[in-house]
């Protein structure tokens, strides 16, 4: 159960290394074809170019998780510390309601490929899998600032306790 737990608070993390690894082997394998075979595999740009959107996307939502994203501290460090917790949630809702905008965005972008059905040129895969990196790391966005918002209140209740 808890390496569960452990898998589950870390998902995108796992995925996005796992992705960067085919993505490495690709380019590697990519790379011996090209200079010592003389012959090139069509379809291995395209795959980590997909590849590469997904992990930025599942990535973005890891950085959420983990606080690697960029922000303006010096002026939240100038605030009063109730001011400051304040400014957090207000940052935090912002994330949520910005992160659903575009989740419905991607939505409707998968949907219309979906029903075009266009094909990537190199591996015929429904071009909707590769757009659909959008909808769903803007998922896991929201899902990550939602806990964070969570988090951030539940630490707020309990310094209010002491």
């Amino acid at each position: 159960m808890k390496y569960v737990k452990k898998f589950l608070e870390n998902f995108e993390g796992y995925i996005c290394v796992a992705m960067l690894i085919v993505m490495s082997i690709v380019v590697f394998i990519q790379v011996i074809f090209r200079f010592i075979l003389k012959a090139s595999l069509p379809w291995s740009e395209e795959l980590c170019r997909y590849l590469l959107v997904w992990v930025s996307f599942l990535g973005g939502a890891y950085g959420v998780k983990t606080g690697a994203h960029l922000g303006i501290e010096a002026v939240t460090l100038l605030m009063p510390k109730k001011v400051r917790k304040v400014v957090e949630v207000i940052v935090l809702l912002i994330g949520i309601v910005l992160c659903a905008i575009i989740l419905k965005l991607g939505v409707d972008i998968v949907s219309t490929q979906f029903r075009r059905m266009q094909y990537s040129p190199a591996m015929r895969i429904p071009m909707a899998y590769a757009y659909m990196a959008l909808p769903v790391g803007m998922a896991f966005f929201i899902l990550r600032y939602v806990l964070k918002l969570i988090e951030t209140i539940k630490s707020w209740k309990k310094e209010e306790a002491k």
